[in-house]
């Protein structure tokens, strides 16, 4: 891969970093409130389950960006992390922290699906 390339994805993995370091969604919205009517009290709990799954979605993201910036830092972007095999440039596009290979990617989502996991292994595919 080109330097060029190579930090235009540095690039765009810092702003994505910054922007999920620095995020909207805080942990002040999980806080209780006391609430004698019990409507208020199930549409705050879906709204704190909902926040729930924000935050974990954004740092499992944050995790996976991190990753894709030590890659790059060690030469290793772009090459699959379980096959070694190279990540086409389209789906780095599409997934810059991408980590596998559309192959090892399916595989994984299978796995998951498999043994019952709601989530991925590593990121969506592209």
């Amino acid at each position: 891969m080109s330097d060029t390339k190579t930090e235009g994805f540095r690039t765009i993995l810092e702003n994505a970093r910054t922007e999920l370091t620095n995020g909207s969604r805080s942990r002040a919205s999980l806080a209780v409130e006391a609430t004698p009517d019990e409507l208020d009290r199930i549409q705050e709990a879906g709204d704190r389950e909902y926040t729930v799954w924000n935050l974990e979605r954004d740092t499992n993201r944050l995790r996976e960006v991190r990753e894709a910036l030590r890659r790059l830092d060690s030469d290793s972007f772009g090459i699959c992390t379980s096959c070694e095999g190279h990540i086409v440039l389209k789906r780095l596009t599409a997934v810059p922290w991408a980590a596998l290979c559309i192959g090892c990617q399916e595989d994984a989502d299978q796995y998951a699906a498999a043994s019952g996991r709601d989530g991925r292994l590593q990121e969506t595919a592209a």
